[in-house]
């Protein structure tokens, strides 16, 4: 594919028209014509607008060959521009594996990989499936808490987190490159997240049974709700989710600030624990309207009733910010791109590396740079004054 070619093709991935990227880019209509046209090719300084604009790297505008398949599976789709989060999203994981390339650190993908039919796939199966997958990996009878941890650091998942609206929204990708990463929306609260991200897992997991297309957005419903049966059977397994909730039983009720504490206990949503009893204790579709009642009555308890901590999540994972400082202090990236994956301004990066544990090496340059300071200034004053110079 030509240089041309992609510069379209990356324009319109990102859901952007020409006056949108002479906005961003501040590149003017005619040229930006001209170069997806062939008459001209951009400059490199142009080039690396654009790539900043489309959220692309250089090199893909120079590659020869078709662009691998590139699918973003969302649970809702955003009501900003999706092909612009979309694209930020897989700039974020291409950005993580160059870090793993460069620092010689590559994260052992071991996401279990389940076979399955999807034309024969049940609820039944979902529920098979999540006990499968708590076994596997170990999480225990409350996933909740570990869940983010273990799908990062023993299952090589790459997790970022990003502001859209609906709060609703998640996704997911598999990449030939960069392997299985999840998109969360910051604006939730860590018990919500816990429930995205575990419907985002039966999404990988699955992959190959539920067919996709190049440009697909969204899963079919019955999917999706193959996918919730799988979340809320991970995260509050039925054996022991009854015997939390049968502790605290008072004449066959169960008290709302008793809900909170058994929500708090499985890291989950009062709203997705509800939803949960309304399965396990039978109530039925004929009862969804009563399930909803109480949850909006518990949502009226929650200022005082939650007090669960309400932390704002990173960007990005704590082992991407890590592998960005190890291959700045290597030399494998520049102050520049180390400011560019961070989202940072130079100035800001600079102000970063100073106040960092210094690399080995770094210590003798320190020395070094004082040594020669302090003959500098023994050979500048002559009037016999105390010069002291502050340690680096």
């Amino acid at each position: 594919m030509a240089l041309a070619d992609r510069l379209q093709y990356a324009r319109e991935r990102s859901g952007l028209t020409q006056s949108q990227v002479k906005d961003r880019t501040g590149i003017g209509d005619s040229s930006l014509s001209e170069f997806e046209n062939g008459r001209r090719e951009p400059s490199l300084a142009q080039l690396h607008a654009l790539a900043q604009a489309y959220h692309r790297s250089i090199s893909f505008f120079l590659a020869q060959e078709e662009p691998a398949p590139e699918v973003v599976l969302w649970r809702a789709r955003p009501t900003d521009p999706t092909e612009d989060i979309e694209g930020h999203f897989r700039r974020l994981c291409e950005q993580y594996h160059n870090l793993e390339v460069w620092c010689d650190d590559r994260a052992r993908s071991a996401l279990p990989s389940y076979n399955a039919d999807s034309a024969n796939f049940e609820y039944s199966d979902a529920e098979s499936l999540a006990k499968k997958v708590r076994d596997d990996l170990q999480l225990g009878d409350r996933p909740g808490p570990v869940l983010l941890r273990v799908l990062e650091e023993v299952c090589g998942v790459k997790v970022f987190h990003l502001a859209f609206d609906p709060t609703g929204a998640a996704a997911c990708a598999l990449g030939e490159s960069f392997g299985a990463a999840v998109l969360l929306n910051r604006k939730n609260v860590r018990w919500r997240r816990n429930h995205d991200l575990a419907h985002e897992l039966f999404h990988l997991l699955t992959w190959s049974a539920f067919p996709k297309l190049p440009d697909s957005a969204t899963p079919s419903a019955r999917e999706e709700q193959l996918a919730t049966c799988f979340a809320a059977n991970l995260l509050m397994p039925p054996e022991v989710t009854r015997a939390a909730v049968g502790r605290r039983i008072n004449e066959g009720k169960v008290s709302y600030p008793h809900l909170f504490d058994i929500a708090r206990e499985f890291d989950v949503s009062v709203e997705s624990l509800l939803w949960r009893l309304h399965i396990l204790y039978g109530r039925g579709p004929d009862a969804k309207e009563l399930t909803e009642q109480e949850i909006e009555r518990a949502r009226a308890f929650a200022p005082s009733l939650e007090d669960r901590e309400k932390e704002e999540p990173p960007t990005w994972p704590h082992r991407y910010h890590d592998l960005a400082v190890k291959a700045l202090r290597q030399g494998e990236i520049s102050i520049g791109r180390f400011a560019e994956y961070l989202s940072i301004t130079r100035q800001q990066a600079m102000k970063y590396i100073e106040q960092e544990t210094p690399h080995p090496g770094y210590a003798t340059i320190v020395r070094w740079v004082g040594q020669q300071a302090m003959k500098y200034t023994e050979q500048e004053t002559s009037d016999g004054e105390e010069v002291r110079v502050a340690p680096a």
